[in-house]
């Protein structure tokens, strides 16, 4: 069942990925009106994420709120569907690096440094990914949760490395880190997944007490590369420009607890300042402290 589903949805998702922006952006209009209007997608976990999260803001404020997010998450959503088959001139024009950005890592390149990245699900993280792959020195490798189902799972990663980045899945990522040394690299970690109460680092962000994923920082005090942080604004509708700033220059320095809280204190500040396009329909506060 699950290669015929995706044998028959293939042709539709290269054909999204063929139409033009405009008319893409109207097939996103008309599924933020199905997934909104008459689906109310997951419309409990988005309204109480964002009410728990900005207790100052009115229903009318939530409810705007609301709405610009499930117009973004459409947009996102074809726009990740447009990687199957988007040029390299129109990601780098859809999706650029700031000088200053570039400058960093043309910096961390010319001293043969390998990087850490951290960033969340904010902006098109996608497209941050493609751009980087076709501006900088560095051989950015992600890591990923491979998809249950085998086919779409082949066709992420298609989607993923169309321009050379690299795939980790999360289990290895020690093991694949290791055996990278001996190129420059750059390996990107999403921090907002929500990890197992086991473990986890617990802190409050977004007004609430939140598990967040020790890895990245248990990672980067063992191999002691720099941790930078990518950061994704969206400009307008389809532009999007990634910055970057050196976040902690020697990992294994640092006091237990200092990296998990200064990257993911980074990313609320983003998530204050363009609220609309973070992922509000995940659980992220699924598991509580106790």
């Amino acid at each position: 069942m699950s290669a015929l589903l995706y044998y028959v949805a293939l042709p539709f998702l290269y054909l999204v990925s063929l139409l033009p922006f405009p008319v893409l952006y109207l097939l996103s209009d008309g599924m933020y009106f199905i997934l909104f209007h008459i689906l109310g997608y997951r419309k409990l976990v988005v309204y109480t994420n964002m009410r728990n999260s900005f207790p100052e803001k009115s229903d009318e404020e939530i409810h705007l709120l609301a709405k610009k997010y499930y117009r973004y998450l459409c947009d996102l959503t074809l726009e990740t569907f447009k990687t199957l088959t988007i040029s390299k001139k129109a990601m780098l024009k859809h999706c650029r690096f700031t000088p200053e950005a570039l400058a960093v890592m043309d910096k961390m390149a010319a001293g043969n440094q390998s990087l850490i990245l951290v960033l969340g699900h904010l902006g098109n993280w996608e497209w941050a990914g493609n751009s980087f792959s076709l501006l900088c020195k560095h051989h950015l490798y992600v890591i990923y949760h491979p998809l249950s189902n085998k086919h779409f799972d082949g066709l992420m990663y298609r989607m993923r490395s169309r321009f050379g980045t690299g795939l980790i899945p999360m289990k290895e990522t020690f093991k694949q880190m290791l055996a990278n040394r001996g190129e420059l690299t750059t390996t990107a970690f999403i921090a907002d997944q929500s990890p197992t109460k086991e473990g986890a680092h617990w802190m409050t962000f977004l007004n609430q007490e939140t598990p967040v994923f020790k890895g990245t920082e248990l990672i980067a005090r063992k191999i002691n590369y720099p941790i930078i942080y990518g950061s994704v604004k969206r400009l307008k509708r389809g532009y999007y420009a990634v910055s970057v700033e050196v976040l902690v220059e020697q990992p294994k320095e640092t006091a237990e607890g200092f990296i998990t809280e200064t990257h993911t204190r980074r990313l609320e500040r983003d998530i204050i300042a363009q609220p609309e396009v973070w992922i509000w329909s995940h659980r992220r506060w699924k598991h509580k402290k106790g």
